[in-house]
Protein backbone atom coordinates (compact mmCIF):
# COMPACT_ATOMS: atom_id res chain seq x y z
CA UNK A 1 0.00 0.00 0.00
CA UNK A 2 1.16 3.69 -1.14
CA UNK A 3 1.10 7.00 0.84
CA UNK A 4 -1.35 9.04 0.40
CA UNK A 5 -0.12 11.82 2.81
CA UNK A 6 0.46 15.43 0.98
CA UNK A 7 -1.60 15.57 -2.20
CA UNK A 8 -3.43 18.38 -3.34
CA UNK A 9 -7.05 19.21 -4.86
CA UNK A 10 -5.64 19.63 -7.73
CA UNK A 11 -3.37 16.59 -8.25
CA UNK A 12 -6.40 14.53 -7.47
CA UNK A 13 -8.83 16.15 -9.83
CA UNK A 14 -5.78 15.43 -12.36
CA UNK A 15 -5.73 11.38 -11.38
CA UNK A 16 -9.27 10.94 -11.55
CA UNK A 17 -9.34 12.28 -14.80
CA UNK A 18 -6.51 10.16 -15.81
CA UNK A 19 -9.09 7.51 -14.65
CA UNK A 20 -12.13 8.98 -17.02
CA UNK A 21 -13.45 11.12 -14.34
CA UNK A 22 -14.82 14.44 -16.00
CA UNK A 23 -15.33 18.16 -14.13
CA UNK A 24 -18.82 18.97 -14.21
CA UNK A 25 -18.41 22.08 -12.24
CA UNK A 26 -17.33 23.62 -9.19
CA UNK A 27 -19.39 24.70 -6.09
CA UNK A 28 -17.62 26.34 -3.38
CA UNK A 29 -14.41 25.31 -2.69
CA UNK A 30 -15.37 21.90 -4.24
CA UNK A 31 -14.91 20.42 -8.02
CA UNK A 32 -17.48 18.10 -8.97
CA UNK A 33 -16.55 14.84 -11.10
CA UNK A 34 -18.59 12.87 -13.24
CA UNK A 35 -18.08 9.17 -15.17
CA UNK A 36 -20.39 8.08 -17.69
CA UNK A 37 -22.00 5.42 -16.66
CA UNK A 38 -21.19 5.78 -13.17
CA UNK A 39 -23.86 7.19 -10.81
CA UNK A 40 -21.75 8.55 -7.94
CA UNK A 41 -20.59 12.29 -8.45
CA UNK A 42 -16.94 12.84 -6.61
CA UNK A 43 -16.90 16.30 -4.99
CA UNK A 44 -12.95 17.43 -4.24
CA UNK A 45 -12.08 19.76 -2.22
CA UNK A 46 -9.60 22.04 -3.49
CA UNK A 47 -7.54 22.17 -0.52
CA UNK A 48 -3.44 22.43 -0.33
CA UNK A 49 -3.87 19.10 1.03
CA UNK A 50 -6.48 16.61 1.21
CA UNK A 51 -6.53 14.56 4.15
CA UNK A 52 -5.95 10.90 4.29
CA UNK A 53 -9.59 9.61 4.92
CA UNK A 54 -10.99 12.02 2.29
CA UNK A 55 -8.79 10.82 0.14
CA UNK A 56 -9.54 7.28 0.85
CA UNK A 57 -12.95 7.57 0.22
CA UNK A 58 -12.71 9.62 -2.92
CA UNK A 59 -10.77 6.62 -4.11
CA UNK A 60 -13.59 4.36 -2.88
CA UNK A 61 -16.45 5.93 -4.56
CA UNK A 62 -14.30 6.34 -7.80
CA UNK A 63 -14.02 2.65 -7.67
CA UNK A 64 -9.97 2.62 -7.92
CA UNK A 65 -7.92 0.85 -5.70
CA UNK A 66 -5.73 3.09 -3.46
CA UNK A 67 -2.05 1.43 -5.77
CA UNK A 68 -4.25 2.19 -8.87
CA UNK A 69 -5.06 5.98 -7.55
CA UNK A 70 -1.34 6.21 -6.92
CA UNK A 71 -0.46 5.04 -10.09
CA UNK A 72 -2.52 7.98 -11.92
CA UNK A 73 -0.55 10.08 -9.82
Amino acid sequence: MGKLGNISGKEAVKAFQKAGWQPLGQVGSHIVMVKPGVRVNLSIPQHKELSVGTLRALIRNSGLTVEEFLELL
